[in-house]
């Protein structure tokens, strides 16, 4: 029979295939299109199955049709397709309304993992749940919607204005790492040196990634050296771009507080592009500007230099420049600042969706300006007729410190699976910039041929990165082993002579040349990871890395994880313990400066010389070494509903060898000898010195708590969410401060009471969120409460004068209407009540508030004091 062929026991119609030959395609996507790699698709007959590919394809041979399948996906609701046809399938998955559910990549380096699944506590924060934050920064996002985090806008602080440290778990800002896609994200070449929260650390600038451009962040809050490398101690932070092949976007926003100051307004664009069958191309562009906000005090007095000078007329208010300035001159608040970012998203699957090739970066530009104190006339007597107009008598002057930040980013890669090994070798560069200019100011040492403008010099900071990863599932276990190769530079580049010779300018002396260098240094890492699904219910995993650095040698960092699904995979059990690690910055090694402060009642130059100078090492300060950390965490977390959810971690950090930036050693006034300490002083011209120092263990402990009630369904169309979210914290000095070389042996305290508390109480100890969304139709509104508690500032010498500031509730609320198909319209308002921190009170200390300069905390800040903002916004989606 020629229509007939007996092929095995398998008898075939010619004109129809084989069983072996009835092949299915299809693809599985989320519900903007975008592919879901690795979903699970069976079929229910036979338990014939397969997962999708890179981009999403799938292919699965079937015996006949019609037949059904079953796909499912970790954080989808599983779906049955009948397949009644060879046509392509295109499969959409809805998301499961439960956070629990949701699939998380960072925290392990094998196979993704629901976050109730995952054996360390992780946040998944959407681009939804980002703008109902109502923020506009990366950071402030972050800082309103996780408390674990903490980051506040700071004033009258040089640069550090610009880049507001933040932090997770109260760690300081040097052990966050910063993920963009799961690959490094450098850091900023800004060490913070001013009396601000983040004293000497050295972090990512959150400002230069634009909002717009961002489809979710990841938290996660545990130590993760084993698996990242350097500065994971306090957790890790994964910003993963937006994919989106079709969608696009215009939002369009101004705003201005309730003082009629800090006018902002702002503007981006996102727009995703097919690239071929499954390729995706997304670009962001975006533009944000602030003016500057002005809450100084008015003291009525100068308690500064009325002391100083020892004048009863400027001291009691009564000097005629006082009566006409009440205020001192003086702006504080947020700076004024205009940021342009470009962001791009890259990735096209090759070889039928065993391979894909990506690359994503941006470039983001910030031209800030803030404000220094106010140079009273009788302060500087004259500026030679410089900065007055001709014709008006001399006011004294306010000098402006302006910033030109540059941060650029740029990843390039390749992920192949062979044979069942997954690979993914990358590289990524990246680099951060900060040029000084100094405004309107004078060098009174170059009287009339002084400029009123200098280029106080800069800062370049920069790396390349090489990773190859490779990993693979058999059976229970996954495995991963990879290799890092890194090298950093620092830059500092000298200012213009004007600017530093003699006195220098005003409020900011420029980076002499002998403070320009340009170092560098290089790292190896080698790592491995081993996830063990010993059960369906029992996970354990581990992880192990060795890194080299070139300058202070090697760390080898280890972690243990498990997991225990409870109740037929309703909750968990969970809990870690590793040991971490964080190399000193190029930055903390050999930063130099001189910068003009208040010390002691003076105004004075004080230079901070880098650790491997003649002067630091001469007073027997050892070369910087690497902090190390032991990390122990535990929680349980339960599901109670598909709508209902809760999790609790404790942990427990503990951190030796803390980099310490020192505070201010200086003469003891006896000027009939000099100590050894007095002598190097001397020697440099300067009244007081700082440096880096490995010289302080901490102790950081806390909870953090979520519950999570969302897709309460209210009617057609309708629905509420719920979501409360505590962090309770607390970081204790373990043991004595160790003052080395000399300075120890002259009874120098390096590190004052004041310094102190900016580690262990300049944060709040607890915060929390309770916020609430509802949908209604083409309305919706968002209620957002933040308790921030108290923060506490110590004196440097008398616990009499410290002071205790409340806690305070911050509420925020956001209101939208779709007035149209794919048009919407939204009100903010933040800080509704105009709520404001307690005001200071110096106790008699005129350095506590600059003499009545300050109303408002400035050293520890728990969330600014701009109070009231309003803003209007439209949105377009295309």
């Amino acid at each position: 029979m020629k229509n007939l062929l007996l092929l095995g026991t398998c008898l075939i119609i010619a004109v129809l295939p084989c069983a072996s030959q009835i092949d299915v395609s299809g693809k599985i996507v989320d519900p903007f299109g975008d592919a879901l790699i690795g979903a699970t698709i069976i079929e229910l007959s036979s338990s014939n199955g397969t997962v999708s590919n890179l981009d999403g394809s799938f292919s699965l041979n079937i015996r006949e049709l019609p037949t059904a399948f079953r796909v499912s996906y970790l954080g989808y609701k599983s779906v049955e397709v009948d397949v009644k046809s060879l046509d392509i399938l295109i499969i959409a998955m809805e998301e499961i309304s439960n956070k629990l559910d949701e699939v998380v990549v960072v925290g392990s380096r094998g196979k993704p993992r629901t976050i109730l699944a995952s054996p360390v506590p992780i946040d998944n924060i959407n681009a939804d749940e980002l703008r109902s934050s109502g923020q506009k920064s990366i950071d402030q996002m972050i800082n309103y919607k996780v408390p674990s985090y903490n980051s506040s806008n700071q004033t009258i602080s040089d640069a550090t204005a610009h880049f507001d440290p933040s932090e997770l778990r109260n760690m300081g800002p040097s052990r966050t790492l910063v993920l963009i896609n799961g690959k490094k994200k450098n850091q900023s070449s800004l060490v913070y040196v001013n009396d601000t929260p983040g004293k000497g650390e050295v972090g990512v600038d959150m400002k230069s990634i634009p909002s717009a451009a961002v489809e979710r962040i990841e938290v996660l809050r545990d130590g993760a050296s084993a698996q990242y490398g350097s500065d994971a101690i306090a957790g890790v932070i994964n910003i993963i771009l937006k994919e989106r092949p079709t969608d696009g976007s215009i939002n369009l926003e101004s705003g201005i507080t309730t003082e009629g100051d800090g006018l902002l307004y702002s503007g981006d664009i996102n727009k995703g592009f097919r690239v071929g069958q499954a390729g995706y191309f997304n670009i962001t562009g975006s533009f944000y500007h602030q003016d500057e906000t002005n809450r100084a005090g008015e003291p009525g007095g100068d308690g500064l230099f009325g002391v100083i000078f020892e004048d009863d007329a400027i001291l009691n208010g009564s000097h005629p420049w006082i009566q006409q300035n009440p205020n001192l001159g003086m702006t504080i608040g947020q700076p004024n600042y205009t940021a342009l970012s470009g962001f791009a998203n890259f990735g096209i699957p090759y070889s039928q969706g065993k391979g894909e090739f990506y690359a994503f970066g941006g470039y983001t530009f910030r031209d800030g300006k803030s404000f220094a104190l106010y140079r009273a006339p009788y302060w500087v007597g004259s500026d030679f007729g410089l900065l007055t107009p001709s014709g008006e008598s001399y006011n004294g002057f306010q000098p402006t410190f302006e910033t030109d930040i540059g941060d650029a980013t740029f990843n390039i890669g390749n992920r192949y699976n062979f044979n069942g090994w997954n690979t993914d070798i990358s590289l990524s560069t990246g680099s951060n910039s900060v040029d000084y200019l100094i405004g309107n100011t004078i060098n009174l040492d170059l009287e009339g041929n002084s400029p009123t403008e200098f280029d106080a010099g800069g800062y370049t900071f920069g790396n390349v990165l090489g990773n190859v990863d490779v990993s693979r599932q058999f059976n229970n276990v996954t495995w991963g082993i990879g290799l890092e190769a890194r090298s950093e530079s620092f830059e500092v580049r000298a200012g213009q002579e004007e600017s530093y010779v003699g006195g220098g300018a005003q409020s900011f002396p420029g980076l002499q040349p002998s403070n320009a260098l340009d170092e560098n240094r290089t790292n190896f890492g080698i790592y491995t990871s081993l996830d063990v699904d010993v059960s369906e219910e029992f996970l354990i995993s581990g992880a192990l890395r060795f890194e080299n650095y070139s300058d202070f040698g090697s760390n080898l960092s280890w972690k243990i994880a498990s997991r225990l699904l409870l109740n037929e995979g309703k909750g968990a059990i969970r809990a870690s313990v590793n040991t971490g690690f964080r190399a000193p910055s190029l930055h903390q090694i050999y930063l130099s400066n001189i910068q003009t402060l208040v010390s002691g009642g003076t105004v004075s130059n004080q230079g901070t010389f880098n650790n491997v100078s003649n002067v630091v090492s001469g007073l027997g300060i050892p070369q910087l070494d690497a902090e190390t950390s032991f990390n122990f965490a535990a929680g349980i977390t339960y599901k109670f509903t598909e709508t209902f959810s809760v999790s609790a971690d404790y942990y427990n950090i503990d951190l030796n060898d803390r980099v310490l930036f020192t505070g201010e050693i200086g003469f003891d006034g006896n000027d009939a000898t000099d100590n050894p300490v007095e002598s190097v002083l001397r020697d440099f011209d300067v009244t007081s010195i700082k440096f880096f120092v490995n010289a302080m263990d901490t102790k950081t402990s806390g909870l953090d708590f979520v519950a999570n009630y969302g897709n309460i369904e209210l009617g057609t169309n309708s629905s509420l969410d719920f979501i409360f979210a505590l962090n309770a914290n607390s970081t204790k000095i373990d043991g004595q401060i160790v003052a080395p070389g000399v300075v120890g042996a002259e009874g120098y305290d390096i590190f004052s009471r004041k310094e102190q508390s900016r580690v262990t109480t300049s944060r709040p100890n607890l915060k929390f969120n309770l916020g609430a969304t509802l949908n209604v139709g083409k309305f919706n509104a968002a209620l957002n409460n933040t308790f921030f508690g108290e923060v506490t500032w110590q004196h440097a010498d008398d616990p009499g004068k410290d002071q205790t500031f409340g806690s305070r509730v911050i509420t925020d609320l956001l209101l939208g209407l779709d007035v149209a198909e794919n048009f919407n319209i939204d009100l903010t308002v933040n800080n509704l009540f105009n709520v404001y921190p307690d005001p200071i009170d110096p106790k008699g200390d005129f350095v506590t508030d600059l003499g009545g300069r300050f109303k408002w905390p400035w050293e520890v800040n728990q969330f600014g004091f701009n109070g009231t903002i309003v803003k209007l916004g439209v949105s377009f989606n295309f």
